[in-house]
């Protein structure tokens, strides 16, 4: 009896985590550049005495799905998307470099690059700063440059870091921001291109998130079944006990 109550537990258990985050990637399907989390599940034999004929769901490591998101055309300047795989360096709260693909870009006060939130930018040599007002144009491989408004002559600024580090070298901070596992910063990519103008949407399916939520209520509710039959099962079966006593 006590191994249908564990079994059934364990599976209600990883549903809960796996609604959790579910509605995590749904709170995130409007968020420029979001990655959706992943969760999988496997089964696990019981091993006792007699073969086992039940299983425990056990979670495997919590992953991020990297499949690029659609891309929305805004016509504004700083408004740039990495086109194919890559990331934009930037520097996090804690000081150290990070990753993101949101790349609605913004100049802070103090005149530096930054992200809407005020996460400052980073370029090949650390943070960019322009001139408040500055009209900025933003090449394919990352320059920043201003643009005269009275002639042709542009004048660069600076650069964007962009990284381009294998998907298995990363892992997502509970900020969103991707680093790598080693937390050593990554190396400039020259091949990564960028598109201006353009941000890239979250990689999130709503409709597939919603589905996924009703299945694992679902299946929670199909635990909690288990354990409310086993609770009766248990009860009956003192009561036979008691009668025979």
């Amino acid at each position: 009896m006590d191994r249908i109550i564990y079994t059934a537990m364990s599976g209600a258990r990883y549903m809960l985590e796996r609604q959790a985050t579910l509605a995590q990637n749904l709170a995130n399907a409007s968020t420029n550049g979001y990655r959706a989390d992943t969760v999988a599940l496997r089964a696990v034999p019981v091993r006792g005495q007699t073969s086992g004929t039940r299983v425990f769901s056990v979670e495997t490591t919590t992953g991020t799905d990297f499949t690029p998101g659609p891309m929305q055309a805004t016509g504004r300047n700083l408004d740039v998307a990495v086109q194919g795989s890559g990331w934009f360096a930037v520097q996090a709260p804690d000081g150290n470099e990070a990753y993101t693909r949101a790349g609605s870009l913004q100049v802070g006060a103090d005149g530096t690059l930054q992200l809407p939130n005020g996460m400052p930018v980073l370029g090949d040599g650390g943070t960019i700063s322009v001139q408040p007002g500055s009209n900025l144009v933003v090449a394919a491989d990352g320059t920043i440059s201003t643009k005269n408004p009275t002639g042709p002559q542009v004048t660069q600024v600076g650069r964007l870091k962009l990284v381009d580090p294998p998907a298995a070298d990363l892992v997502k901070g509970t900020d969103g921001l991707f680093r790598t596992k080693s937390g050593d910063p990554a190396d400039a990519d020259p091949n990564v291109r960028i598109a201006d103008g353009t941000l890239e949407g979250s990689n999130v399916n709503p409709v597939d998130a919603m589905v996924g939520m009703i299945s694992a209520a679902r299946q929670f509710e199909m635990q909690m079944k288990v354990l409310t039959s086993a609770q009766q099962d248990e009860e009956k079966a003192s009561t036979l006990l008691s009668s025979a006593g």
